[in-house]
């Protein structure tokens, strides 16, 4: 150990990059500082850990999970693969490119069960406070143990900050929605698309939740689906009972008005309209304020808090890549913090790494251009850490390939299959097709 200490906040999958990263370079005979992840959830995953609960969880805690029970992957696994630890390796044999919830959960687990690191996470402990010393150097974190009914305080030399921002909602008020009669609710607490089915339903918002939810529905019975954008619409082409309409008006009863003056009869509104950045237990002059973009505001190289480099954040971009550039990051923050990696002394320096960031995002709207910016943002920091280097580029391809299948097919694009990047194999297609598969157990998504 180096005597420093390093507290984590958060186990999903930015906080299991962070845990691996410090493991591999102990597994390579270094002295790693004493590493402590604080995860408010009884185990490990984030978003991924999977829970009927919405609203509070049996702690009383903020439910972190906005997973719902049907949900597959919505990219190829080929664009997220762990370069250290294939897919092929965790499952014994190549599978198809866009697995169901569970088979991700085990995937991400199989990495971090096989590194050992568990012990360095202390679970049902939730952050209540951070603040910073600056006469010390040292923060220190507060928090709540659930299982001892406990709040106590520990100091640390940096906080890695790795707690996601897809669990806070974001949520629009809208003339009538107090007495509207139907179901109204968030994507953050949408469980099973069974509940809707024969009814139709109003998904507002333009995103992939929208999109992913309002199929998800479609897929599981419901009698109509319509859409609602605010800038613009998604563009598919959708199955026949399917609409998009401009933005929403009003709701008076069961009738949605929309500002085309067109109207409609819906059973149930299902919000996705996206996330907050929410931070309550970091102070203003620690807390990260952001919109969801691929340039975070405040974060040299994405992950260094320019107004105190103790602090980190991990996984606060918007997300094409997912689980390597994770990777990526927590690389990096680990050989800076070991002293591999030395970070600007001077504020401005920090600032002006901020600002050419956002200036190179703004300069084409492309989403081609914006694939190929998060893969050189990921290539950077590869380039300066030992993670295993592997082909960006033909990630970058895969998210290329799966928007045209989008673009083709929006209810059969998870029918195609691509090259994984890590050991060169192709993926083999699933043996049903997605419209028609409506058991997404692991056991049943794995069988040949």
């Amino acid at each position: 150990m180096t005597g420093k200490r390093i507290a984590i906040i958060g186990a999903g999958p930015s906080g299991l990059a962070q845990l691996r990263a410090f493991q591999s370079a102990a597994a390579k005979g270094e002295e790693i500082p004493e590493i402590v992840c604080f995860e408010k959830q009884d185990n490990w995953g984030g978003l991924w850990n999977y829970t009927w609960r919405t609203g509070l969880d049996e702690n009383g805690e903020p439910v972190h999970c906005s997973m719902y029970r049907y949900l597959w992957s919505n990219g190829p696994k080929e664009g997220l693969e762990f370069a250290d630890y294939s897919f092929e390796e965790h499952f014994g044999k190549q599978i198809a490119s866009y697995p169901p919830r569970a088979v991700l959960f085990d995937y991400i687990e199989g990495r971090v069960k096989k590194a050992g690191v568990r012990d360095w996470v202390r679970f049902n402990t939730a952050v209540r406070w951070v603040e910073f010393d600056e006469d010390s150097g040292l923060f220190t974190v507060t928090v709540h143990d659930h299982a001892k009914d406990h709040v106590y305080s520990e100091t640390f030399d940096h906080v890695i900050v790795a707690s996601g921002h897809f669990s806070v909602p974001n949520v629009p008020h809208y003339p009538g929605f107090e007495s509207f009669n139907g179901r109204l609710l968030h994507a953050h607490d949408f469980r099973d698309a069974r509940e809707f089915s024969g009814k139709d339903i109003l998904v507002m918002g333009s995103s992939y939740s929208a999109e992913d939810i309002g199929s998800q529905c479609w897929k599981y019975g419901a009698k109509s689906i319509t859409s609602c954008y605010r800038s613009a619409p998604m563009g598919f082409h959708w199955p026949d009972n399917w609409e998009e309409k401009p933005a929403l008006e009003r709701v008076e009863g069961n009738t949605a008005y929309f500002i085309d003056g067109t109207s409609k009869h819906v059973d149930a509104i299902i919000l996705c309209t996206g996330y907050k950045h929410f931070f309550n237990f970091l102070p203003d002059d620690l807390r990260l304020k952001t919109a969801n973009r691929l340039a975070t505001a405040d974060l040299y190289k994405g992950v260094v808090w320019v107004h105190n480099p103790k602090l980190f954040y991990l996984g606060m971009q918007d997300q094409w890549f997912t689980f390597n550039m994770f990777d990526a990051q927590a690389w990096w923050v680990r050989d800076a913090i070991m002293g591999k990696i030395e970070i600007p002394a001077d504020k401005e320096t920090l600032l002006e790494d901020v600002r050419e960031r956002e200036t190179r995002e703004e300069a084409d709207p492309d989403t081609k251009y914006a694939i190929t910016y998060q893969g050189d943002y990921i290539k950077e920091l590869v380039a300066e850490t030992d993670y295993p280097s592997f082909d960006i580029d033909g990630a970058s391809e895969a998210f290329f390939e799966w928007k045209k299948h989008k673009a083709k097919d929006i209810m059969a694009f998870r029918d195609n299959c691509y090259r994984s990047v890590i050991t060169g194999s192709m993926a083999p297609v699933h043996h049903t097709p997605w419209k028609d598969a409506l058991d997404d157990s692991m056991e049943s998504y794995l069988q040949n």
